[in-house]
């Protein structure tokens, strides 16, 4: 598969999905709690937009390390979990940016990253990282330059340490958000990752890495 019909799918997955946000926000009960304003919509500052904005960027960058990785090797499991996590955090990340639009709140936010956890007075993530769990620049331009096993090893830990910094948030979601339908998506998230963490420590193992 050509890494344009990597993008194509994405793309078209998130297209897909956004589109049936409003009915699916539509038809559930509205947020609760005091960051919903007066007209049930979340607030520009509430957990639910915070999260929804905050994972969308972290979503991104996934997509875009799977997207590296695919380049880097031959090894098909790899190339199957990169696959899976781009498609899946492309298509929750078009949810997402969905509502924000249904909401009519912006994307980008001038708060900190992650001040609707209450982390926003401390730095987010480490060495320049955005928030916790992403990789910084640096290490996404030294993935790019790896090839083989040395990539697959490199793109497994980062994704991991990734996948750990997005459990956190999608929890911190599920104990603050007041939307049901984006607590639910925050759970599954917290499900799954946890599920290809596991995955993702036997293939270090079996390539004789630690996470």
């Amino acid at each position: 598969m050509k890494r344009t019909d990597w993008l194509i799918g994405a793309v078209l997955g998130a297209v897909l999905a956004a589109g049936g946000i409003t009915a699916a926000v539509a038809a559930d009960d509205g947020p609760s709690g005091s960051g919903s304003g007066a007209d049930g919509v979340p607030s520009s500052t509430s957990a639910d937009a915070g999260f929804a904005r905050d994972m969308s960027v972290h979503h991104q960058q996934a997509v875009e390390m799977s997207y590296i990785i695919r380049d880097r090797t031959k090894n098909e499991e790899i190339r199957r979990l990169a696959y899976d996590i781009a498609q899946t955090q492309a298509n929750q990340r078009g949810m997402m940016l969905g509502w924000l639009d249904l909401w009519d709140l912006p994307k980008v936010s001038v708060d900190p990253p992650m001040k609707w956890m209450g982390m926003g007075d401390a730095p987010s993530g480490e060495d320049g990282a955005l928030m916790p769990g992403m990789a910084t620049k640096a290490q996404m331009k030294r993935l790019g330059e790896l090839s083989g096993r040395k990539a697959e090893i490199s793109y497994l830990r980062l994704m991991t340490a990734h996948h750990n910094g997005g459990i956190h948030m999608a929890q911190g979601c599920v104990e603050r958000c007041g939307v049901p339908v984006e607590r639910r998506l925050a759970q599954g998230m917290v499900e799954s990752q946890e599920s290809e963490v596991k995955l993702m420590a036997d293939l270090l193992k079996a390539r004789g890495a630690k996470p």
